[in-house]
């Protein structure tokens, strides 16, 4: 009987050592962007410092199918647009009547550029060019996709006036590679892996997003902003390119209990130098400026954060 006891005792050790467990599942994007290094990073950091925290970072579609992944409750932390963010929470443009309440911001992180890329061979130098040509919008359901509808959109094109492909920042890099496709759209900081690994096997340019086409998207999405891509951010890249770019944020559900979120937010700010060690973005992440561009309520715990360390009065 005492031997039945003991094991029993033993039992309810474990179970309740397991139930302390925290497990984060962080939304990111595809494997050649920047938001997987960096989530990669923030469950390395949360795992290392936060006791009986059990973080994985998944690589999946990005900002759109990253709400979604929130929104079914399959996930906790999500990277995401601004703009896309906003999209969601009053349920307008891209996801009209589509409105998620419980959507909540914690932290902004860094400018995403809108990188067009096309192969130099394919003489494509303005947005106008890319009529009937082969171009890769970006994941379906990403936010690559909603910035390369809208930008199409201001230079007066849309899907039917090219060979749409939706594919992933890595898949559009070996796709131009072998010649499949002309261009492609990609949303992400800059450096991007795969645009980086692209520049080095064949010879591409960059495509500006400027002059009437920027002033015509800016008008009508006041996420944008203009952004130079500085010379030689790429191999071959002998100019500065005008385009314009977005923020990239954190988000979660208002669910989340505001303990945990303060936690994760501490946490990440005391360890930002293994962000800048996982990718060249990491070190625009700063607490002064982690409210700028908050296109979303801000959670509870995110909130009290900010109140403590001065940032929000």
């Amino acid at each position: 009987m005492k031997k039945i006891a003991a094991i029993v005792f033993c039992l309810l050790l474990a179970t309740s050592a397991f139930a302390q467990q925290q497990f984060i599942t962080i939304a990111t994007g595809g494997t050649a962007g920047t938001y997987f290094p960096l989530g990669g990073a923030l469950a390395d950091i949360w795992n290392k410092n936060i006791p009986k925290m059990n973080a994985t970072a998944q690589s999946t579609g990005a900002s759109i199918a990253n709400i979604n992944l929130l929104k079914g409750g399959n996930v906790d932390v999500i990277f995401t647009q601004n703009d896309v963010a906003n999209y969601s929470y009053n349920g307008t443009e891209l996801l009209k009547d589509q409105a998620y309440k419980d959507l909540r911001g914690i932290v902004c992180l860094y400018n995403e550029t809108i990188q067009l890329v096309a192969l130099e061979s394919s003489g494509i130098k303005t947005v106008a060019d890319l009529k009937g040509k082969r171009v890769s919008v970006g994941a379906a359901g990403s936010g690559t996709e909603a910035n390369a509808r809208q930008i199409l959109e201001a230079a007066g094109l849309t899907y039917n006036d090219i060979k749409v492909q939706y594919l992933s920042f890595g898949e559009s890099a070996n796709n131009m590679k072998d010649g499949n496709i002309d261009a492609a759209f990609n949303t992400a900081g800059i450096p991007t892996a795969a645009i980086q690994d692209l520049s080095v096997s064949r010879k591409m340019v960059l495509v500006p997003i400027d002059g009437a086409v920027a002033a015509k998207l800016m008008a009508k999405y006041p996420f944008y902003a203009l952004q130079v891509v500085p010379t030689e951010t790429y191999k071959g890249q002998t100019k500065e390119v005008t385009t314009v770019a977005v923020k990239s944020m954190l988000a979660v559900s208002s669910k989340l209990p505001a303990d945990l979120v303060y936690q994760l937010l501490e946490t990440l700010f005391n360890n930002t130098d293994r962000l800048i060690a996982a990718h060249a973005q990491g070190k625009n992440v700063k607490l002064e400026t982690a409210l700028e561009g908050m296109s979303i309520p801000l959670h509870p715990g995110a909130e009290k954060f900010y109140k403590d360390k001065g940032v929000l009065k």
